[in-house]
Parts: C-alpha cells; sequence; structure tokens
C-alpha cells in the first residue's frame, strides 16, 4: 500500500522502451541531437505556439533555474507559503539566483490569494532601496495541498503580479494532474492564463528523471542556456532526458497517466469520507489525499506495511485536531491500483463500493 509519494514510483513501460531505443543510437551530445529538436517541436504543439524548452533532470533544478532567470540585485520573488519551493528547495532558488529571496504569501488551500499578493507586494516600493526590488511571483499547479488552480485563478494572480511588472512563473511537478483534472488545453491555464513561463514535471507521472523549463516569453529564455550549464544540468547525453518526454507527450500518453493517478485519489477519497473512522482534511482535487486519522490507527496501518507520511496541519488552524489524531498526506501516482486502495480503505474500518 504504497501512498508515500508518486515519487516512490517506478516508470512506465512506455519510458523505459524509449531509453532501450535510444541506447543502441548514436546522436550528437548536449541537446543538439534530432531527437532534442523534436521534443522542442512537439512542446510547441502541446503548447500551440513557439516555445523554448531546457530539459533537466530534476524539478528542483527547473525551478531554481527557472526563477534565477528572474534575478536582478536584491530579487525578491514572491511563493505561497506552503509552496515547494519555499519549504523543500534547500535554499537552491537563493543559491542559483546568487543570493535572491523569497517571499511567502498567504491564501487558503494552497493557492496564493491575491490580495495577499497585492499586499505582500506593496511592502517593496520601487523607490525604497533597503527592500529590495520584486522581480516575479511563483505559483504551484497541481498545488502542495493537492489543489488545482483554475485558468481564471491563474490569469487573476497574472494580472495582480502585471501591475507590478511581474513575471509569473508555474512549478508544474504534477501540471499532468491538474490539466487532467481540468480537462482544459495545456495553453489555456498557462500562456494565455497570463504564463510567462513553466517548470514542466514528468518525474512524479511515470518517467525516470525527466522535467523541463519551459518559456514562453522570449525575452526570459536569452540566458538559460547559461543558466542550465552552471547549474550542471546540461547533460552531454541530454537525449535521454529527451527520449523519455518524447515518448511522455505521445500519444496523450502523460494525460492517461495522470488521470489514473487522479482516479484513485478519487477512489481513495470516496472511501475515507465514507469511513467512520476518518475524515478528509480539506477537498482536494489531484492526487493528493489529506486526511485526519487516529495516531494509533495510523500507527497499526504503518505497522501493516502502509506508506504514507505526516503531515503538518496548516498555521491558520483549518484543520482543528483532537489530542489523540494526527494529519497524513496520502498520494497515488500512476502504478497505484484499485485494489491497493480498497485494502487500505478496508484496513481502517471503512468500505469503498465496487
Amino acid at each position: 500500500m504504497h501512498f508515500a509519494s508518486d515519487n516512490w514510483a517506478g516508470a512506465a513501460p512506455e519510458i523505459l522502451d524509449a531509453i532501450a531505443r535510444e541506447a543502441g543510437r548514436f546522436g550528437r551530445a548536449y541537446g543538439e541531437s534530432e531527437l532534442d529538436r523534436r521534443v522542442g517541436e512537439r512542446f510547441g504543439a502541446l503548447f500551440e505556439r513557439d516555445v523554448a524548452v531546457f530539459p533537466v533532470g530534476t524539478g528542483s533544478a527547473a525551478n531554481a533555474i527557472a526563477l534565477a532567470a528572474l534575478a536582478r540585485p536584491g530579487g525578491v520573488v514572491f511563493c505561497h507559503s506552503g509552496s515547494h519551493v519555499f519549504e523543500d528547495e534547500c535554499g537552491g532558488v537563493e543559491f542559483q539566483s546568487g543570493g535572491g529571496r523569497l517571499v511567502p504569501v498567504g491564501g487558503a488551500a494552497g493557492k496564493v490569494d491575491p490580495a495577499a499578493l497585492e499586499r505582500a507586494m506593496a511592502r517593496f516600493p520601487s523607490d525604497f532601496v533597503h527592500a529590495g526590488q520584486p522581480v516575479g511571483v511563483t505559483i504551484t499547479q497541481a498545488s502542495e495541498a493537492g489543489t488545482v488552480y483554475t485558468a481564471e485563478e491563474v490569469r487573476r494572480i497574472a494580472e495582480t503580479a502585471g501591475r507590478r511588472g511581474l513575471p509569473l512563473h508555474m512549478d508544474g511537478s504534477r501540471f499532468a494532474n491538474a490539466v487532467a483534472r481540468l480537462g482544459c488545453a495545456p495553453a489555456d491555464v498557462t500562456w494565455r492564463a497570463g504564463v510567462n513561463l513553466m517548470s514542466f514535471g514528468a518525474t512524479k507521472n511515470g518517467c525516470l528523471l525527466a522535467e523541463a523549463v519551459v518559456v514562453f516569453d522570449p525575452d526570459l529564455a536569452r540566458e538559460m542556456p547559461y543558466l542550465r550549464k552552471r547549474a550542471g544540468q546540461l547533460f552531454s547525453k541530454m537525449r535521454f532526458v529527451a527520449a523519455q518526454i518524447e515518448a511522455y507527450l505521445a500519444d496523450g500518453l502523460w494525460l492517461r497517466l495522470a488521470g489514473h493517478a487522479n482516479a484513485m485519489a478519487d477512489r481513495l477519497r470516496e472511501g475515507l469520507d465514507a469511513g467512520p473512522q476518518s475524515r478528509l482534511a480539506w477537498p482536494t482535487d489531484a492526487n493528493e489525499v489529506f486526511v485526519v486519522l487516529k495516531r494509533d490507527a495510523a500507527e497499526r496501518l504503518q505497522g501493516a506495511g502502509a506508506q504514507f507520511y505526516d503531515w503538518h496541519p496548516p498555521a491558520d488552524g483549518s484543520v482543528p485536531l483532537e489530542g489523540d489524531e494526527g494529519l497524513y498526506r496520502l498520494v497515488t501516482s500512476f502504478a497505484t491500483t484499485a485494489e491497493e486502495v480498497d485494502r487500505f480503505v478496508d484496513a481502517i474500518g471503512a468500505r469503498v463500493e465496487a
């Protein structure tokens, strides 16, 4: 019963087949092969416009390099207070940007609140050198709270950032799960809604190690080759990252894998919500589920082999816990099975309808 993280899952067979095919070939190094070129074109087709694409190996690298492209002296990037870039990148964004700062912004359900963003930006007037200068805003799609921004929500944040001339970055480590849930065109929730550049994730959704910085604003792409090289992310055999991405995007595989993960999360949510021994902490949209359990029940489940993480309750007190309760995160993946979900739900006394 593996619900610790979608990072724990293996790789989709289609991805492994693509790597195996490429292993028997020769190709130009450092991202200059025909395969690398095709992947750039595939992203253009996916987003319905010309884009600049820079594959990398990890989501941390994608985020740090993308936000480094916005850097200026005294630079400040606004992000949600619970975002991955703020809590879990080990200072990578600050390091790659040459000392930039991340300023946390509040918002319910893991999403940046435009009004809170407006107030945060007001703390950095352009004529006050001591505060530093805002350089950008970043949001996470799907959020760390398992929720999904609609195109209109993205547009409102982009418009708020735009009033200060700030570009908008999207951390799309679970972008596939968000698009599969929304049922929209990828363009609708990115550049058409005001996103200037994004980190496009694939590792969590069936690849081995494959992410990409996708740049919609040509001005932001100029320094990207040097930022990627400096960060140690220009691999000599870059085409093996490209091979994963090409297979991932072919024939809608990326959305099928994400759709399955979302469906398993829906099944899990339904079972947990119906059970007398558990309650959902808040509604989620993608493949992360947050549940309140008795601590002894959680320990019993973990002792029986179930894998999931304790989670910090929101600082705003929106999830009250009794003394013997804890908050836990469960994540489904492309490899999660219905049987696995049902076994877990049954183990805590809930029942899932067939």
